[in-house]
């Protein structure tokens, strides 16, 4: 199929040279109006497979990543500021348009996270790019994991100013939810405190960025230690970055998960295997990419699609 004309491709493309016109990013009518489009365009699961979009195509949707990375950023922090001036901010999340998403894609994680853990409750968790709303940690604190401590990594000191005041009037998650204003890439040997580390979706905006982040995580995680990561699926791959399988070097990729319904990131859980240190014959650290089973959400009616558990293949 030449997606270039597929009416879902020339859609996007539409909003694009409508939203980059935009003077800002910033909430507002007009903003609101077209991110929406955008969304529920490419929520409906599609076989389309990004990768074989024509340069041109390839290049808007980069650009489009970016322009949602950046409105995503000043809607979160446009309600992280009017959370934070009330006396008790988490009694409030409500009124954030997304939040509901968020507390469905954080017990999808847990669930995910119970299933190939099932054996212990993490002691610490990692969240890498938690920015000036992290729904995630919150969530997954709050409900799920109540006994873990949550280290947030933001590279913005003003997110992590106020992400904390979210935080601060809450006794409990007050002394669980710490802050690192930092870039990840300069965190080396505390990662390896980590039980598990969340990577969120715009962190690597790009592909080599991407598989940058995930070899220096490869490099300093415990062995044993597990990483999730937000990736997208389909046309949804407009709004997020992909994380292909076979760029986690270093990690046992467990499976795949992805949601057809409002929620728009994939999911994917890995395992860091044992240090293996490279060697001329063996240039790269090990991963199991050659062994995941993957199908098309559009084969099964369901809201979650699990792709094959390597655990399963391999028993």
């Amino acid at each position: 199929m030449v997606w270039e004309k597929d009416p879902l491709v020339q859609k996007v493309c539409e909003l694009y040279d409508q939203i980059s016109s935009l003077e800002s990013l910033k909430p507002s009518k007009d903003v609101n109006m077209l991110f929406t489009q955008l969304v529920l365009t490419c929520m409906p699961p599609s076989p389309i497979d990004v990768t074989k979009l024509c340069k041109r195509i390839q290049e808007i949707r980069f650009k489009l990543i970016r322009l949602c990375g950046e409105a995503e950023g000043l809607l979160e922090s446009h309600f992280s500021t009017i959370l934070g001036s009330y006396e008790n901010p988490l009694h409030h999340l409500n009124i954030f348009p997304y939040y509901s998403n968020y507390l469905k894609l954080s017990l999808l994680e847990f669930d995910i996270l119970k299933k190939h853990c099932s054996d212990y409750v993490p002691n610490k968790v990692a969240f890498v790019g938690s920015g000036p709303l992290p729904l995630t940690s919150i969530v997954l604190a709050s409900f799920h994991l109540t006994t873990t401590s949550f280290h947030n990594y933001d590279i913005d000191p003003s997110a992590n100013s106020k992400a904390l005041q979210l935080v601060s009037s809450d006794p409990d998650l007050s002394e669980r939810m710490i802050f690192h204003t930092t870039d990840i890439m300069d965190v080396t040997y505390a990662l390896k405190d980590y039980d598990v580390v969340f990577l969120a979706a715009l962190v690597g905006m790009d592909k080599d960025a991407k598989v940058r982040v995930i070899d220096h995580l490869a490099k300093y995680m415990a062995p044993g230690a597990v990483l999730m990561l937000r990736s997208a699926h389909g046309a949804r791959a407009f709004l997020y970055p992909v994380v292909d399988p076979c760029d986690l070097t270093g990690f046992e990729v467990l499976s795949v998960f992805h949601p057809t319904d409002e929620v728009i990131n994939s999911v994917v859980i890995a395992r860091k295997v044992p240090t293996t240190e490279p060697t001329v014959e063996n240039p790269k650290l090990p991963n199991k990419c050659s062994d995941i089973d993957m199908f098309s959400p559009l084969l099964n009616h369901v809201n979650l699609i699990e792709e094959l558990d390597i655990e399963d293949q391999l028993s």
